[in-house]
């Protein structure tokens, strides 16, 4: 098999990513990358499903990581009866798809076909094990191949020699566009807003665009204002962890401000991905709600007096009149033409 994370910065090699082998899970730890370079290794698939909602891994990190996670708890289970490891491996497959409420959608997409592929080999004699962890890369080739064809057009739309802002991290999107850039000779600069309160930002998004030669620049969340009407910026773009077909999109908290600020400046605003089939207006979207302890503290240092309270909403909704397009696999759509994604058929790359 031909793997797609060929040329693709550190973060994004299948094996910095999530990786089952001989009885464990070993996921980096983007918490501290990259000021360490280390990772978690789970031991069962509950400790996977504590690292997704830890956070040790996230944007697209958790679909390799449930995936991997199956494979574990096949492997937790494998000396048992084979009704015992169908009820197992059901259970495993709702504890990985609802470790995050947002993107659970998803998640499950790929619990749930792991499951049908262990019990296949159940029934036929073969090794669960094995074959679950050989979809989950299969599953990430369909991933990379997928986002490769939404980096090509993504990188279309920037200009040449253009200044591009993103927000948070994008994962695969990140190290596609990357790609794209670079084969077709593209150039442009890269502001990266740092995303309190993980600064994904500035650690996980500048550190593959600096491990791809662009030149980039980190910028505080509160700097984009400046930054667009003193720095040049001409193009907004950032993933989506939930798009609903009537063109509201959930990214990382702070996307809708920044959205407002690029609708203000005149910079369009492109956001990728691939619609949610199940998720028809924004109503459908859950906004995951985390701990506002971690609003108090950034890496380990706490910032307020002990009586300060804070609060941590994952995620914000950005309008669809905020959004300039829709950049999917089959093209830009208009945010309210993106109920027509499904008009034709598509395989899902989760």
């Amino acid at each position: 098999m031909e793997r797609m994370d060929k040329g693709m910065p550190f973060l994004l090699r299948y094996e910095n990513v999530a990786w089952y082998d001989n009885g464990a899970v070993r996921i980096l730890d983007r918490r501290i990358y990259p000021t360490e370079c280390s990772f978690v290794s789970c031991k069962t698939h509950e400790e996977v499903a504590q690292a997704i909602a830890d956070m040790v891994t996230q944007s697209a990190g958790p679909y390799t990581a449930v995936g991997m996670g199956m494979a574990l708890a096949a492997f937790e289970v494998k000396d048992k009866s084979k009704k015992e490891q169908f009820e197992f491996l059901e259970k495993a497959s709702e504890t990985l798809a609802t470790a995050r409420p947002t993107t659970a959608n998803r998640y499950r997409i790929i619990t749930e076909r792991c499951l049908e592929i262990a019990k296949n080999a159940l029934e036929s004699g073969a090794c669960p094990i094995e074959a679950v962890k050989n979809t989950t890369i299969e599953s990430l080739n369909r991933r990379y191949s997928t986002m490769q064809i939404v980096g090509d057009y993504l990188n279309d739309l920037i200009p040449e020699n253009g200044t591009v802002l993103t927000q948070c991290f994008g994962e695969t999107i990140v190290g596609t566009l990357a790609r794209a850039a670079i084969n077709s000779g593209k150039q442009f600069r890269v502001f990266c807003a740092e995303t309190r309160p993980y600064l994904q930002g500035a650690r996980l998004t500048s550190s593959c665009f600096a491990d791809m030669d662009f030149d980039t620049t980190v910028i505080t969340d509160n700097m984009v204002a400046y930054s667009m009407q003193h720095e040049g910026i001409n193009f907004f773009t950032s993933a989506a962890d939930s798009i609903a077909l009537d063109g509201h999109i959930a990214n990382k908290i702070g996307t809708f401000q920044i959205a407002i600020l690029a609708k203000n400046f005149g910079v369009p605003y492109y956001v990728t991905g691939i619609p949610d089939r199940d998720k028809k207006t924004k109503d459908d979207i859950v906004i995951e709600m985390r701990p506002p302890e971690q609003v108090l503290s950034c890496r380990g240092i706490r910032n307020t007096l002990p009586n300060v309270k804070a609060i941590y909403p994952s995620f914000d909704i950005v309008p669809p009149e905020l959004i300039a397009g829709a950049v999917t696999d089959k093209g830009v759509y208009e945010p309210s033409m993106l109920g027509s994604y499904y008009d034709s058929e598509v395989k899902t790359f989760y």
